[in-house]
């Protein structure tokens, strides 16, 4: 981290000397960087690579860097028009239309302004993420023999085979697709399973990538209503004949938003109900690795009991890890996998090899379990700190359910207080927080908001967090 600061820093410095030297000019050497800014050689080669990068500087092997040569910019300007009217055309004869409102997804995946607090993240904050595991296991990867040659397919055997591991039951590395992140993984299950324009049953609420995915495939999202022990399996039973639909997509541990774990007398209910409905359940189990301290043993996964194949099977590496790490897998067993491999490929065609070289490495390694303990660890702290506050900041608001697992809160707004302008006031004062509806694909019943705790630098921030939303409120209240 101190590195990198310093880089940028170096860079920045750089770049406002810059106009000292005519196009073409040489800078000074990198000895006299290392001199002149008491930085080490290594920080000097990488701010000139950044400089390089942006088109500012030249580096030139033995020579040294020099400054570029100004280009003038040719601004083009089209006419875009057009473009309405094909596009619109497109959806007038679509069952359902391929505009997609990806707003849901972009809170939790857009940095806010320097300064506010982060609780729409979902991702672990920059300290909880291993990264000298990660750049280690990286620099391993990358010296292994065939690193940078084209990987199977399916994944690299090893990588398959701890996968099936972890999943557990009867499945095995045969029955494993190493993906590009869960995202990706739930991208490629709903294409194979349900054609444009049918139905696809979720739980409500849910993630709004999910959604995203749905409608992005043509598939209409239609909600089952959950409860604090996860779907309600008389509404997804009924659902199945109401609906016509062939798959059901559930996240039955730490449920995204609601925190909610799927109950054992439910788990084989939902998996009965869609065998006999001749459906697919589609398991995106994201937050296994993010279980907080307190929680006991977890429940299988629903696709280690299921041996007639109407799990498909959906985890990945990188909630517990970096954004960047976007390794998952899908696990499915029957002729369906024929159908998911095929649209993988074609998608696809693999994972980067480096990629699943440096996942292999670092779930290989000591400090993976070693990281593991410490997020579970900080993940419960951090969940009590956020629960404490909002105890003693905002009583009013309602707090359904308290999770052993994932990263965030799933908090229901009093009668009277509206989301949207909660929402945009907490922007105002300091404090980005997930609005509630993108969670639904109908209309909600109440105001949600679901603030998140593991994107931020720790309980302080968290304190003033709350307080801040606090803030907000009152602001509402005048």
């Amino acid at each position: 981290m101190q590195e990198r600061s310093s880089v940028a820093e170096l860079a920045k410095s750089l770049k406002g000397e810059l106009d000292r030297y005519s196009p073409g000019g040489k800078l000074p050497s990198s000895r006299a960087l290392v001199e002149r800014y008491r930085v080490s050689p290594v920080t000097v080669t990488r701010a000139l690579a950044q400089l390089a990068a942006e088109g500012l500087v030249v580096t030139r092997p033995g020579a040294g860097a020099f400054r570029a040569e100004t280009r003038a910019p040719t601004p083009v300007v089209g006419d875009t028009s057009w473009q309405e009217v094909t596009l619109s055309a497109d959806t007038a004869t679509e069952l359902v239309p391929r505009a997609v409102d990806a707003s849901g997804v972009l809170v939790t995946l857009s940095a806010p302004p320097p300064g506010v607090i982060e609780f729409n993240g979902g991702y672990l904050h920059p300290s909880l993420q291993p990264e000298r595991a990660l750049a280690a296991a990286l620099a391993r990867a990358a010296r292994r023999p065939g690193a940078w040659g084209r990987p199977p397919t399916d994944g690299l055997p090893e990588l398959r085979e701890w996968f099936a591991r972890a999943i557990g039951g009867t499945v095995t590395a045969a029955e494993i697709l190493i993906t590009a992140g869960g995202q990706s993984a739930i991208t490629t299950a709903l294409r194979a399973l349900a054609p444009p324009g049918t139905p696809v049953l979720v739980e409500s609420p849910t993630y709004p990538g999910m959604l995203a995915v749905a409608r992005a495939a043509g598939l209409r999202p239609v909600p089952v209503p959950a409860d604090a022990e996860g779907v309600r399996p008389d509404l997804l039973e009924a659902a199945f004949p109401a609906t016509g639909a062939r798959v059901f997509v559930c996240q039955p541990l730490f449920q995204n938003p609601t925190g909610a774990v799927l109950s054992r007398a439910r788990r084989s209910e939902v998996v009965r109900i869609a065998r006999a409905a001749g459906a697919f359940v589609v398991e995106d189990d994201f937050a296994r690795r993010l279980v907080h301290e307190d929680a006991g043993p977890l429940p299988a996964t629903l696709a280690a009991e299921d041996p007639d194949g109407v799990v498909v099977h959906v985890c990945s590496l990188t909630k517990p890890t970096s954004p960047s790490l976007r390794v998952g897998a899908l696990a499915a067993r029957g002729p369906v996998l024929e159908r998911l491999r095929a649209i993988q490929v074609v998608d696809s065609f693999f994972v980067p090899r480096p990629l699943q070289e440096a996942a292999l490495e670092l779930v290989g390694s000591p400090a993976w379990s070693r990281h593991l303990r410490a997020v579970s660890q900080e993940l419960k702290s951090r969940r009590d700190t956020m629960t404490g506050a909002l105890a003693l900041h905002l009583p009013e608001v309602a707090l359904p359910h308290i999770p052993s697992g994932g990263y965030h809160l799933w908090l229901r707004l009093p009668d009277g207080l509206s989301e949207a302008a909660l929402h945009a006031t907490a922007l105002r004062t300091g404090v980005a927080a997930a609005p509630g509806r993108p969670y639904f694909c109908a209309e909600p019943s109440a105001g949600h908001l679901r603030l998140g705790f593991a994107g931020v630098a720790g309980a302080a921030e968290i304190v003033e967090g709350v307080r801040r939303l606090r803030t907000a409120v009152e602001e509402l209240a005048l």
